[in-house]
């Protein structure tokens, strides 16, 4: 009801304006163009029949529904073209009285000056909030701001700061690679020069910010443009999209922080959805370790696949509690289940299997960190082993459609306790998918993952947040990375390949370096790196490599339909060997024996304590020098 009356006076008071912008540009025609002679009571007559017209002419062509804030050229363009039809009127009617009553003068003259005054009016606001924002810029002196990208989102972005009462950005100037921009000006903001140049254009204009406002770049043309502002010391922020352009939504609010993700110069991975969506419709699915990192985004995306049932299993009630209550927000009619229960637990593991028989299974739950599982190697063991034995039997025994274990890159040649007892969770996992008749187990293998809980990125974050020093083990050491949602997306596809036992390797392209990846952050933040915030070196921690290897020399890779999805051939396993030895590491496990490494090691002969992945390492530098 607000809403109608608000347009209700908005309309009274457009009409009530155009009624005096016609007397007043009728009476200033005819005195103008008759040498100031009085109106008689003739013009007075036709003034008022303007009235009439001027009111049929704007409402045929939609000028009383002009909102003040969102008028623009459009609806000057409306204006001259009812002004337009006004004055072909006054003139035929000149014409027809053979200038007896006015002169064919006046209708041009009452024309130019109706125009202006009916754009006036609309424009009226927009005009106030321009002159309260550059007064507002003189007094308070707001950010200074750069942006890069001078077409439609630059245009929008640039428009908002300049007539929003509500933004306290002041945009200085433009960059943009086209030629043709160059010297132009939107908003009075002036296109100056290309994105190359930026940092003399930050300094020639101290810039306090930089919005880069060019959604429509590829993800390799955004890494380097983001690489371009990163020598520059101050903040940058982007726009995230093109659909806020065909929504009409671009502004400062849709900005956000350029994340390390934007460097990494590739783009974005996409999967075969309709692929995904077929076996997971209508399907119970169960995600163990629902409430981590993986875990959670792999709820999320099963949440938008329409299961029949989501089953989130965690021990850790709090994570799990979040993603619950989160996928309540976002997807109301999903079916979800949320229960607290560990993996290590085969009873009551398998009551949950009995009584919600899932047909799917995710397994992402998994103690994680290296240096804390070096410390506590049996803890690793009972859960990242014997957890998996625990959950892999129930999906056996109750006939699971698919199984799809989560690994790493530490599984390979692994240093660590934590990469071993992986590698052991691949063996389980090809073992029963040898044997099992109803079940496809699978494992899908990659590396680092950008803003994971642990991972590197959010602890920078937290460091540079407390004024540093940022701390990295080694200057050279180099890890694959992916984006949360890029790794599951895979992880959901591979299970659409899953055959018998098979191990997935993901392509993530090239590895980075984590030294790079801090001095960027920092440069992102607005900080010159080893200046106001040092980067410090601690040394490699227990069980740490320099360089992840994706496959042991063993192992061949097999494509799948999907290019960035590829099979390890799998290596032959001595199952009764296995089964032996598996059971003297569950006796070392559970009864806290000193020498459950050594036996590890019997598991998996590749399980080294000292890293081998220098040579590795060096390989790898030498292909990037060779290719600079």
């Amino acid at each position: 009801m607000n809403q109608r009356k608000h347009v209700s006076m908005r309309k009274t008071v457009l009409i009530i304006a155009d009624y005096l912008s016609v007397t007043v540009a009728m009476s200033l025609a005819f005195v103008v163009c008759m040498h100031g002679t009085p109106l008689g009571r003739i013009q007075w007559i036709i003034v008022a029949a303007n009235m009439l017209l001027n009111a049929l002419v704007f409402w045929l062509a939609g000028l009383y529904s002009v909102g003040f804030s969102s008028v623009g050229v459009f609806d000057a363009i409306k204006s001259c073209f009812a002004v337009g039809i006004i004055l072909l009127v006054n003139e035929v009617f000149v014409v027809l009285s053979s200038q007896q009553f006015m002169p064919y003068t006046v209708p041009i003259v009452y024309a130019l000056l109706l125009f202006c005054f009916t754009v006036g009016v609309r424009f009226s606001k927009r005009a106030l909030g321009v002159i309260n924002y550059y007064i507002t810029v003189n007094k308070n002196k707001p950010i200074q701001v750069m942006v890069i990208g001078a077409g439609e989102a630059g245009v929008m972005l640039i428009k908002e700061m300049v007539t929003s009462t509500k933004v306290s950005y002041h945009p200085v100037c433009i960059l943009d690679d086209d030629l043709n921009k160059l010297g132009k000006t939107i908003y009075n903001v002036k296109v100056v020069g290309q994105i190359a140049d930026v940092q003399m254009y930050v300094t020639k204009y101290k810039i306090d910010e930089i919005f880069v406002a060019m959604p429509s770049v590829g993800a390799k043309r955004l890494g380097k443009i983001a690489q371009e502002c990163n020598r520059c010391n101050c903040p940058v922020k982007i726009l995230p999209g093109l659909y806020q352009i065909a929504n009409g939504q671009v502004s400062v609010s849709q900005l956000r922080n350029v994340e390390v993700a934007d460097l990494l110069g590739r783009e974005q991975i996409n999967v075969n959805i309709h692929e995904i969506m077929g076996y997971i419709e209508e399907k119970t699915v169960l995600v163990t370790g629902g409430g981590g990192s993986i875990g959670s985004e792999l709820c999320r995306q099963i949440a938008s696949h329409n299961p029949k049932l989501l089953i989130i299993l965690d021990s850790y009630e709090n994570g799990a509690y979040e993603i619950e209550q989160e996928l309540k927000r976002t997807n109301p009619k999903v079916s979800l289940l949320t229960l607290v229960a560990s993996i290590r637990d085969y009873n009551r593991m398998r009551d949950i299997f009995e009584k919600y028989r899932p047909q799917i299974v995710f397994h992402a739950a998994a103690h994680k960190h290296v240096p804390l599982m070096e410390t506590s190697p049996h803890e690793a063991v009972k859960n990242n082993v014997f957890g998996t034995i625990n959950v892999a039997s129930c999906a056996n025994e109750f006939g699971v459609e698919t199984f799809v274990q989560i690994s790493t890159d530490k599984a390979v040649n692994p240093t660590n306790v934590m990469g071993a007892t992986k590698r052991i969770c691949e063996m389980i996992v090809q073992t029963f998918g040898r044997h099992s008749e109803k079940t496809n187990f699978v494992a899908v293998r990659f590396g680092n993952v950008l803003g994971s809980n642990g991972s590197v990125i959010p602890l920078f974050k937290k460091q540079i947040a407390e004024g540093g020093p940022v701390t990295v083990t080694h200057k050279d050491i180099i890890r694959y990375f992916m984006t949360i949602p890029e790794a599951v997306s895979l992880v959901l596809q591979a299970g659409v390949y899953a055959q018998k036992g098979q191990i997935f390797v993901l392509d993530m392209g090239e590895p980075v370096r984590i030294y790079d990846l801090a001095y960027n952050l920092i440069k992102l933040s607005g900080y010159e790196p080893n200046v106001d915030i040092p980067i410090v070196c601690t040394g490699l921690r227990p069980g740490e490599k320099l360089f992840e290897e994706r496959l042991m020399e063993e192992e061949g890779l097999q494509q799948t339909e999907n290019g960035l999805i590829s099979i390890a051939k799998p290596l032959e396993i001595d199952e009764e060997y296995f089964k032996a030895v598996m059971e003297e590491l569950r006796v070392h496990t559970f009864n806290e024996h000193d020498d459950v490494k050594e036996t590890i090691k019997k598991i998996v002969p590749t399980y080294q304590t000292e890293s081998k992945g220098s040579k590795a390492l060096e390989q790898v530098v030498s292909m990037q020098e060779e290719a600079v």
